[in-house]
């Protein structure tokens, strides 16, 4: 898929460009059904229960906020993660999917 051709905000397509650069184009699945311009919801092809879902809307620029998504719902983690910059959300994306 190209990242830089879908109908998202430029920082999420940045987002994924370097999620791409740094696990290759079939370690991320984009839940295509996610149409809101300053969201994406991402999983890995190997655990498609755990998501992370990203979004810009209510940060600042050049932040982004995350909320992330386990196989039982009690253990999401909601509104925890906002104003993170992109290194915070690789980190995050690192711990929570690619570990």
């Amino acid at each position: 898929m190209n990242f830089w051709a879908i109908n998202k905000d430029q920082p999420l397509k940045v987002l994924l460009i370097e999620l791409v650069h740094r696990y290759g184009a079939n370690a991320i699945v984009l839940n295509e059904l996610e149409h809101h311009q300053q969201v994406i919801e991402l999983f890995t092809p190997h655990q498609p229960k755990l998501r992370a879902y990203i979004y810009t809307f209510g940060q600042q620029a050049g932040h982004y906020g995350i909320d992330l998504k386990y196989p039982i719902a009690a253990h999401n983690i909601l509104g925890e993660n906002e104003e993170q910059s992109l290194e915070q959300i690789l980190s995050i994306l690192e711990s929570h999917l690619f570990s």
